[in-house]
Protein backbone atom coordinates (compact mmCIF):
# COMPACT_ATOMS: atom_id res chain seq x y z
CA UNK A 1 0.00 0.00 0.00
CA UNK A 2 1.37 3.29 -0.83
CA UNK A 3 0.29 6.28 1.45
CA UNK A 4 2.47 9.35 2.35
CA UNK A 5 4.59 8.88 5.61
CA UNK A 6 4.33 11.13 8.36
CA UNK A 7 6.22 9.33 11.00
CA UNK A 8 9.35 7.15 10.56
CA UNK A 9 10.15 5.20 12.96
CA UNK A 10 13.68 3.47 12.85
CA UNK A 11 15.03 0.99 14.80
CA UNK A 12 13.68 2.03 18.20
CA UNK A 13 14.45 0.81 21.32
CA UNK A 14 13.40 2.22 25.05
CA UNK A 15 14.38 0.77 28.14
CA UNK A 16 12.97 1.96 31.59
CA UNK A 17 15.79 1.08 33.30
CA UNK A 18 16.92 -2.35 33.02
CA UNK A 19 13.25 -3.48 31.60
CA UNK A 20 12.94 -3.26 27.40
CA UNK A 21 9.79 -1.67 26.84
CA UNK A 22 10.36 -1.22 23.04
CA UNK A 23 12.44 -3.72 20.93
CA UNK A 24 13.93 -2.58 17.84
CA UNK A 25 10.40 -0.86 16.38
CA UNK A 26 10.54 0.33 12.42
CA UNK A 27 7.55 1.06 10.48
CA UNK A 28 6.34 4.47 8.57
CA UNK A 29 2.67 5.98 10.04
CA UNK A 30 0.98 7.56 6.95
CA UNK A 31 -0.16 11.06 6.77
CA UNK A 32 -3.83 11.95 7.63
CA UNK A 33 -6.46 9.51 9.34
CA UNK A 34 -6.64 7.32 12.49
CA UNK A 35 -3.88 4.92 12.91
CA UNK A 36 -4.88 2.47 16.14
CA UNK A 37 -1.92 1.00 18.12
CA UNK A 38 -3.29 -2.46 19.36
CA UNK A 39 -2.07 -5.07 22.00
CA UNK A 40 -2.17 -6.88 25.51
CA UNK A 41 -1.56 -4.32 28.44
CA UNK A 42 1.89 -3.60 28.92
CA UNK A 43 3.38 -4.58 25.53
CA UNK A 44 4.57 -1.16 24.88
CA UNK A 45 1.29 0.47 22.93
CA UNK A 46 1.86 3.34 25.03
CA UNK A 47 5.90 4.05 25.35
CA UNK A 48 5.83 4.29 21.28
CA UNK A 49 2.88 6.66 21.79
CA UNK A 50 4.42 8.82 23.93
CA UNK A 51 8.09 8.41 21.89
CA UNK A 52 6.43 10.81 19.04
CA UNK A 53 6.27 13.89 21.27
CA UNK A 54 9.05 12.41 23.16
CA UNK A 55 6.98 12.48 26.31
CA UNK A 56 8.83 9.45 27.83
CA UNK A 57 11.44 11.99 28.29
CA UNK A 58 10.12 12.84 32.03
CA UNK A 59 10.15 8.72 33.14
CA UNK A 60 13.05 8.76 35.44
CA UNK A 61 15.58 6.24 33.71
CA UNK A 62 14.61 6.09 30.38
CA UNK A 63 16.96 5.18 27.55
CA UNK A 64 16.07 5.48 23.88
CA UNK A 65 17.98 4.13 20.85
CA UNK A 66 17.06 4.77 17.34
CA UNK A 67 15.09 7.46 15.59
CA UNK A 68 11.65 9.02 15.01
CA UNK A 69 10.96 11.50 12.23
CA UNK A 70 8.37 13.71 12.30
CA UNK A 71 8.49 15.25 8.54
CA UNK A 72 11.95 14.08 8.31
CA UNK A 73 13.29 15.92 11.28
CA UNK A 74 14.67 13.29 14.21
CA UNK A 75 13.15 15.01 17.11
CA UNK A 76 15.89 12.86 19.16
CA UNK A 77 18.40 14.24 17.78
CA UNK A 78 20.08 16.49 20.67
CA UNK A 79 20.03 19.79 19.12
CA UNK A 80 16.26 19.29 18.52
CA UNK A 81 14.02 21.84 20.53
CA UNK A 82 11.21 19.63 22.37
CA UNK A 83 8.53 22.32 22.31
CA UNK A 84 8.67 22.80 18.86
CA UNK A 85 7.99 19.53 18.23
CA UNK A 86 5.33 19.31 21.05
CA UNK A 87 3.44 22.02 19.21
CA UNK A 88 2.91 19.93 16.54
CA UNK A 89 0.69 17.62 18.34
CA UNK A 90 -2.29 17.56 20.45
CA UNK A 91 -2.52 14.63 23.52
CA UNK A 92 -5.84 12.63 25.20
CA UNK A 93 -4.43 10.95 27.84
CA UNK A 94 -7.12 8.40 29.44
CA UNK A 95 -8.31 10.83 32.35
CA UNK A 96 -8.85 14.36 31.11
CA UNK A 97 -6.81 17.56 33.01
CA UNK A 98 -8.69 20.36 31.90
CA UNK A 99 -6.63 23.81 33.20
CA UNK A 100 -8.35 25.23 36.80
CA UNK A 101 -9.97 28.26 35.08
CA UNK A 102 -13.38 28.80 32.38
CA UNK A 103 -14.39 26.55 29.58
CA UNK A 104 -13.65 29.71 27.30
CA UNK A 105 -9.95 30.63 28.84
CA UNK A 106 -9.34 26.13 28.48
CA UNK A 107 -9.47 26.77 24.69
CA UNK A 108 -7.98 29.86 24.22
CA UNK A 109 -4.70 28.91 26.43
CA UNK A 110 -2.69 27.76 23.69
CA UNK A 111 -3.58 30.31 21.22
CA UNK A 112 -2.86 33.30 24.00
CA UNK A 113 0.91 31.77 24.64
CA UNK A 114 1.45 31.67 21.08
CA UNK A 115 0.63 35.93 20.65
CA UNK A 116 -2.75 35.89 19.74
CA UNK A 117 -4.33 39.07 21.96
CA UNK A 118 -7.05 39.83 19.83
CA UNK A 119 -10.74 39.54 22.12
CA UNK A 120 -12.66 38.90 18.57
CA UNK A 121 -10.21 35.92 16.97
CA UNK A 122 -10.09 34.49 20.42
CA UNK A 123 -13.54 34.31 20.79
CA UNK A 124 -13.60 32.87 17.06
CA UNK A 125 -11.30 30.35 17.94
CA UNK A 126 -12.86 28.93 21.17
CA UNK A 127 -16.41 28.30 19.11
CA UNK A 128 -14.51 26.76 16.28
CA UNK A 129 -12.69 24.36 18.00
CA UNK A 130 -15.49 23.65 20.68
CA UNK A 131 -17.51 23.00 17.66
CA UNK A 132 -14.93 20.75 16.00
CA UNK A 133 -14.66 18.34 19.59
CA UNK A 134 -18.31 18.06 19.31
CA UNK A 135 -19.11 20.54 22.48
CA UNK A 136 -20.17 23.82 21.79
CA UNK A 137 -24.21 23.54 21.67
CA UNK A 138 -23.71 21.92 25.22
CA UNK A 139 -21.40 24.90 26.62
CA UNK A 140 -22.27 28.03 24.31
CA UNK A 141 -24.16 29.58 26.72
CA UNK A 142 -22.22 29.18 29.97
CA UNK A 143 -18.31 29.33 28.74
CA UNK A 144 -16.84 31.52 31.37
CA UNK A 145 -18.08 28.57 34.02
CA UNK A 146 -15.22 26.33 35.33
CA UNK A 147 -14.27 23.74 33.21
CA UNK A 148 -14.29 21.75 36.60
CA UNK A 149 -18.19 21.45 36.75
CA UNK A 150 -18.40 19.69 32.95
CA UNK A 151 -18.91 15.49 33.19
CA UNK A 152 -15.70 13.59 32.66
CA UNK A 153 -17.04 13.11 28.94
CA UNK A 154 -17.52 16.99 28.47
CA UNK A 155 -14.29 16.89 30.19
CA UNK A 156 -12.23 14.60 27.80
CA UNK A 157 -13.89 16.57 24.56
CA UNK A 158 -12.77 20.24 26.14
CA UNK A 159 -9.25 18.82 26.16
CA UNK A 160 -9.58 17.80 22.66
CA UNK A 161 -10.73 21.20 21.86
CA UNK A 162 -8.00 23.08 23.66
CA UNK A 163 -5.04 20.46 21.79
CA UNK A 164 -6.47 21.60 18.32
CA UNK A 165 -6.80 25.13 19.35
CA UNK A 166 -2.73 25.51 18.64
CA UNK A 167 -3.01 23.67 15.33
CA UNK A 168 -1.23 20.77 15.62
CA UNK A 169 -0.98 18.06 12.87
CA UNK A 170 -0.93 15.02 14.50
CA UNK A 171 -3.28 14.25 17.45
CA UNK A 172 -2.20 11.26 20.02
CA UNK A 173 -4.89 9.59 22.04
CA UNK A 174 -4.09 7.56 24.74
CA UNK A 175 -6.78 5.19 25.19
CA UNK A 176 -8.85 8.30 25.59
CA UNK A 177 -12.44 6.59 26.37
CA UNK A 178 -11.15 4.32 29.07
CA UNK A 179 -12.84 6.48 31.78
CA UNK A 180 -15.54 7.68 29.87
CA UNK A 181 -19.23 6.02 30.05
CA UNK A 182 -20.54 4.55 26.38
CA UNK A 183 -22.52 7.76 25.07
CA UNK A 184 -19.18 9.91 25.84
CA UNK A 185 -17.10 7.42 24.49
CA UNK A 186 -19.35 7.70 20.96
CA UNK A 187 -18.54 11.78 21.39
CA UNK A 188 -14.93 11.18 21.02
CA UNK A 189 -15.09 8.55 18.68
CA UNK A 190 -16.83 10.61 16.44
CA UNK A 191 -15.11 13.69 16.64
CA UNK A 192 -11.88 11.64 15.43
CA UNK A 193 -13.86 10.64 12.73
CA UNK A 194 -14.62 14.09 11.63
CA UNK A 195 -11.03 15.31 12.06
CA UNK A 196 -9.14 12.14 10.11
CA UNK A 197 -8.95 14.25 6.92
CA UNK A 198 -7.27 16.86 8.65
CA UNK A 199 -4.97 15.40 11.31
CA UNK A 200 -3.03 12.30 11.29
CA UNK A 201 -4.33 10.93 14.36
CA UNK A 202 -3.03 7.98 16.73
CA UNK A 203 -5.21 6.26 19.23
CA UNK A 204 -3.80 3.50 21.68
CA UNK A 205 -6.92 1.05 22.45
CA UNK A 206 -7.23 -2.05 24.15
CA UNK A 207 -10.70 -2.25 23.29
CA UNK A 208 -10.75 -4.61 19.73
CA UNK A 209 -14.20 -2.87 19.05
CA UNK A 210 -13.03 0.72 19.18
CA UNK A 211 -10.27 -0.28 16.93
CA UNK A 212 -12.38 -1.70 14.16
CA UNK A 213 -14.88 1.41 14.15
CA UNK A 214 -12.28 3.75 13.88
CA UNK A 215 -9.02 2.76 12.13
CA UNK A 216 -7.58 3.09 8.75
CA UNK A 217 -4.29 1.77 9.36
CA UNK A 218 -3.27 -0.49 12.85
CA UNK A 219 -0.21 -1.30 14.43
CA UNK A 220 -0.19 -4.41 16.82
CA UNK A 221 2.64 -4.57 19.03
CA UNK A 222 3.52 -8.03 21.73
CA UNK A 223 5.76 -7.73 24.43
CA UNK A 224 7.50 -4.71 23.26
CA UNK A 225 7.93 -6.20 19.41
CA UNK A 226 5.77 -5.25 16.22
CA UNK A 227 4.30 -7.74 15.08
CA UNK A 228 2.49 -6.56 12.33
CA UNK A 229 1.13 -3.38 10.36
CA UNK A 230 -0.91 -2.23 7.66
CA UNK A 231 -4.50 -0.86 6.49
CA UNK A 232 -7.09 -1.52 8.71
CA UNK A 233 -9.31 -4.33 6.67
CA UNK A 234 -6.21 -6.19 6.06
CA UNK A 235 -5.06 -6.47 9.50
CA UNK A 236 -8.57 -7.29 11.26
CA UNK A 237 -9.70 -10.00 7.91
CA UNK A 238 -6.53 -11.53 6.48
CA UNK A 239 -3.87 -10.91 9.32
CA UNK A 240 -0.59 -12.68 7.93
CA UNK A 241 0.98 -13.31 11.45
CA UNK A 242 -0.59 -16.38 13.55
CA UNK A 243 0.15 -14.32 16.71
CA UNK A 244 -2.18 -11.30 15.50
CA UNK A 245 -4.71 -14.15 14.42
CA UNK A 246 -4.72 -15.32 18.27
CA UNK A 247 -4.78 -12.23 19.24
CA UNK A 248 -8.04 -10.90 17.48
CA UNK A 249 -9.81 -14.40 18.72
CA UNK A 250 -8.68 -13.71 22.24
CA UNK A 251 -6.33 -16.57 22.52
CA UNK A 252 -3.50 -14.34 23.82
CA UNK A 253 -4.17 -11.54 25.77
Amino acid sequence: MEFKTHISVRNLNVFYGDQQALKDITIDIPDKGIIVIIGPSGCGKTTLLKSFNRLIDSTDGVRVSGEVLVDGENIFDPKVEVTRIRKKMGLLSQNPYPLPMSIYDNVAYGPRIHGQKNKKELGRIVEHYLRESGLWEEVKDRLRSPASRLSVGQQQRLCLARGLAVEPEIILADEPTSALDPKSSRHIEESFLRLKERYTTIVVTHILRQAKRLADYVIFLYLGELIEHGPAEEIFENPREEMTREYMKGIIS
